[in-house]
């Protein structure tokens, strides 16, 4: 049976750059790297995976930190992440933190040191401590969906995103725009995009020269149920009724809706609804939304991390910025009315 020597004779080439090339890691010429591989391939030799790993100090998995992962956003990116890795020939740690007191333990026990090669964390802005212990891996970190400048990281930008949105409500003649805000299931999770959201939101009113209402806004958990209960909350307000509502996610988007169809009003006859983020469902419900394009928010941040062990000593952080997509449907029209909203 051939082994690692017997490659490197034929390529013509050391032990070390045949391991290298084998396991894509390290800085191999692309005709050395596919001489080595035509000359494994003609062996019939293959890296034993537990060996390499042993050999190189690497344990071959990459961790996902996420917030909840029942969350669908938050698997759109899982998947994105895991199809990079499968290609790869790398294993996801995935860990779940659920509430403020995993994210303690997560990151004062240390719990991923020794464990994996990288780290991607998803939507969770993190307090210094946090960044210090995740720095302290002396591995390659991502974030996805949040600015880290310490780490790798790929996002959106979620305030021209919901500019573009309430831009939209804006031209077809809408005045009184409701806002569905979206807060974490834990107090424990803050999430810049619920705060970028609300500040484009306000711009793009602030640019028709709409005043702001604090009455057409409404705070509710990033879920069916939650965007039922904001919007509910908003139907019952005594002050102007919206015309429109955007909401933060395409999930309360639904609830929006199905309140609203529960009280008698139609959609878009009666109310527009715009949501964000491109569910599944989205297209079901003919509701407009803005795209965002979460699994491959995933797979760059993991091709970040993996081109970094990749790479001789610690590698520079890269920050990418990803573009949404406006995708209108039936759910948004002009008003029925001007100045007063649903009766």
């Amino acid at each position: 049976m051939a082994d690692i020597s017997d490659v490197a004779r034929q390529a013509g080439v050391s032990t070390a750059t045949v391991s290298r090339a084998l396991r894509g890691v390290g800085r191999v010429a692309e005709a050395t790297r596919h001489r080595v591989l035509e000359a494994a391939e003609q062996l019939g030799y293959s890296v034993s995976p537990s060996a390499s790993r042993l050999a190189s100090g690497r344990t071959g998995t990459v961790a996902v930190v996420v917030p909840f992962v029942s969350r669908w956003s938050f698997g759109q990116v899982i998947e994105g992440v895991e199809a990079v890795l499968r290609t790869a020939g790398f294993d996801m740690l995935l860990y779940n933190l659920a509430d403020a007191e995993g994210r303690r333990r997560m990151f004062a026990d240390n719990r991923l040191r020794g464990r994996v090669d990288a780290v991607l964390v998803l939507y969770l802005p993190m307090t210094q401590e946090e960044k210090e212990s995740l720095s302290a891996l002396e591995v390659p970190v991502a974030v996805v969906g949040a600015l880290e400048p310490e780490f790798f990281g790929v996002r959106i930008d979620d305030v021209a995103a919901a500019r573009t949105a309430v831009r939209h409500l804006l031209h077809l003649g809408h005045r009184h725009i409701g806002l569905l805000s979206g807060v974490p299931y834990d107090q424990g999770m803050p999430f810049t995009s619920q705060v970028d959201r609300r500040v484009g939101y306000l711009e793009a009113l602030a640019e028709a020269d709409v005043q702001a209402d604090p009455a057409l806004e409404a705070v509710a958990e990033f879920s069916i149920d939650g965007g039922s209960k904001a919007m509910t909350h908003l139907l019952s307000g005594r002050g102007t009724l919206p015309t429109a509502v955007f909401a933060h996610s395409d999930e309360m988007a639904f609830g929006a809706m199905h309140a609203l169809r529960r009280s008698g009003l139609e959609v878009p006859g009666d109310v527009s609804v715009i949501g964000f983020d491109g569910h599944d469902l989205a297209e079901v419900m003919a509701l407009s939304t803005v795209i965002q394009p979460l699994a491959e928010l995933g797979s760059i941040a993991c091709e970040q991390v993996l081109a970094a062990l990749g790479t001789d000593g610690p590698a520079e952080p890269v920050h990418r910025v990803v573009p949404t997509e406006l995708l209108l449907r039936g759910s948004t029209a002009p008003p029925a009315t001007t100045g007063t909203g649903p009766s």
